[in-house]
Order: C-alpha cells, then structure tokens, then sequence
C-alpha cells in the first residue's frame, strides 16, 4: 500500500470505509432497510444527477405519466442506496452467506464457451445491482472486469483489493492490450459498454429510439479473438428474496459486418431488460450525448427527441 493513500486528505474517505465495514455485519434484511432509507435521502439532495435521472425517464419512457415516473425515480433512489450497501456485503461476505441469496441460470454456456479455449465476452449493462453481479460471475468462474478507476486513490485502491478477495481481477478500461491477453489465455472478460463514448470509434447507435454516442468495441475484439460474446444481466428480486443473474448463450452470427449494427443489437437486449426491472437501470448517467455540435443538449436547454432510422 502506497503511503499517500494515508494523506490527510483521504482520511474521510478511510472513516467512509470502515463504516461501510461495520454496515458488512448488518443481516441482509436490514441492509435492504437501511439502503432504502439512504436512497430517499439522495433523492432529496440538492445533486445534479437527481435532475439527469428525471430527464433519462422522461427520454426513455415518454409513454409512462408524469406520476408513474416521479414512482420510479423515487425506486430507482432507492435501490441506489441499497446499491451502496451491497459494496460492504460484497466485500466482506464469506460465502455461504452469499450463496444462500444468489441464483446464477445459464452457467453451463459459459462453461462451455470456455471449453472452446478462446476466452469469453461477457456483456453487461450498466445496473445498479453491478458490485452484487461481479461476485455472482466469478462463483461461475474467474473473471477479469473492465473498469474506470476512480479519481479517489483510496476508493480504487479499495476496490482492486477487495474484488480480488473474491476472485475478480481489474482491468483498466483503456487498457485493450489486457483484455485481448486474458481472452488469449482462455479467461473470462465481463463489461458493461453501454454508457456514453465519444473517444475515436465512436459511433451513433440508438438506445430507447435515441442516437447516443457508444463504443463499439465488442465487434472487433470478437473478430480479432474469436471470443463468443454471451450477454450477462442480473437484477435484485423484491424485498429480500435475493438475486437472479442469467447468462445466455453465445450470441449467434457475431461478429457481424457491421460494428454498429452488432451494437444496436445488444442494447435492444438491455432495452428488454430495462423494462423488465426499470428502477434498477442506472438512470443517472449522462447517457444521451452527441458527437457533433448538433447535436441536442438534452440535459440542459429542452430539445426535440430523436427517432430512431
């Protein structure tokens, strides 16, 4: 451990931890409670991104009233506080204590995706549930995830440590090279490509009927590698009954011959899960922008929405 993550100014960020260490010993009952209740307290916070959520239903779900989404924000504010929580559970759970809350379906594709000797691609979505759907992946297997490390040393140093008690192995997101090596020596590699991209090879690829800027990456690694690409999503069932995590099978015909096609692809997939348990998706993400100066500014002056070709 670097002796700067000890400066004077990380020593709240160190008093956040352990709390969220002593949070671990709560019975999972309790977590629930608590991260709901911390939940209705960031909904009412004078923060921006409670502002993004609110412009992200109106975009992507214009058919629900008014009221309907104000119900789902309120869920969506909700499930992020208990989302927090589910870090120190995650952490530090042995287990027994974990499994007892977690069904994986469609391990066996996995399984056998990695018997082919080529790595696997596994896609996921950007939910509030992710810190819970890492540890479930890596009791199917060892896996490496693709991330953006935080700015705060302490946080990223916390996050490497502890995901790798679990079996998980960080790979920063720009480091390609990484990612191409684990596929290489027949690993499993998990992430999530569905948030805003705007760096070179970029594209415009609809989600929700919405040209947002994406990375379409996916594509050519699976053409370079020959890597099958199995979607991944998981969700958190109501009240305390636990966590459901799916894997499908290979995705057919993929690669294709086009990386933007073989994007909208997958996000219709992410669109079905959205409406499946829409207050888990991860709303406060600026998702919805351009790569041209054009295009609308949707989170600041009201702009007309966009329809998909």
């Amino acid at each position: 451990m670097r002796l700067r993550l000890f400066a004077p100014r990380y020593w709240l960020t160190w008093a956040g931890l352990g709390l969220l260490r002593l949070l671990a010993f709560l019975p999972f009952g309790a977590i629930v409670h608590v991260g709901r209740g911390l939940g209705v307290v960031l909904r009412y916070l004078p923060l921006g991104f409670v502002g993004t959520a609110r412009r992200n239903l109106e975009l992507c779900m214009p058919e629900l009233p008014p009221p309907a989404r104000e119900r789902l924000l309120k869920e969506h504010f909700a499930g992020l506080g208990v989302a927090l929580l589910e870090i120190p559970f995650v952490w530090w759970s042995r287990p027994e204590r974990f499994a007892k809350l977690l069904r994986i379906e469609g391990a066996e594709h996995l399984h056998a995706a990695l018997a082919r000797g080529r790595g696997a691609i596994v896609l996921t979505a950007h939910f509030t549930s992710m810190e819970m759907a890492a540890r479930a992946l890596v009791t199917v297997t060892p896996a490496g995830f693709l991330y953006r490390p935080p700015k705060n040393e302490v946080i990223a140093y916390a996050f490497e440590r502890y995901r790798a008690v679990y079996g998980a192995r960080a790979i920063p997101r720009d480091d390609i090279r990484a990612f191409i090596s684990a596929l290489k020596h027949n690993e499993c590699v998990w992430y999530a490509p569905d948030q805003s991209y705007r760096k070179k090879g970029a594209e415009m690829v609809p989600l929700f009927g919405i040209p947002a800027a994406s990375n379409t990456l996916t594509s050519r690694l699976a053409r370079m590698t020959g890597a099958p690409v199995l979607p991944y999503f998981f969700r958190r069932l109501p009240g305390t009954q636990g966590y459901v995590g799916v894997i499908h099978p290979p995705l057919e015909n993929f690669p294709s011959e086009c990386a933007v096609a073989d994007t909208a692809r997958f996000y219709r997939m992410i669109e079905a899960q959205v409406r499946l348990v829409p207050e888990q998706y991860l709303w406060i993400h600026r998702r919805f922008k351009g790569l041209s100066a054009d295009y609308p500014d949707y989170y600041g002056r009201p702009a007309p929405r966009h329809t998909s070709p």
